[in-house]
């Protein structure tokens, strides 16, 4: 199931790391169906936030100590 937030869509995406052979996940929401990506549940331990100039939401991650 895909997470929703308003009229976004999370999605993510498996990006290979340029200066070594790792696979990292990145999240992203969007309006529309993306080129690449595939819709997503929201990860454990993220919460969504907007950014206040841009009413555009993130994901954030709580620091830990």
């Amino acid at each position: 199931m895909a997470y929703k937030y308003n009229e976004w869509t999370l999605y993510c995406k498996d990006v290979k790391l340029k200066h070594c052979d790792r696979l990292q996940t990145i999240y992203f929401f969007s309006k529309r169906q993306p080129k690449s990506g595939t819709p997503c549940d929201l990860p454990q331990g993220y919460t969504v936030e907007v950014n206040d100039r841009t009413g555009l939401p993130y994901l954030k991650k709580p620091r830990e100590c």
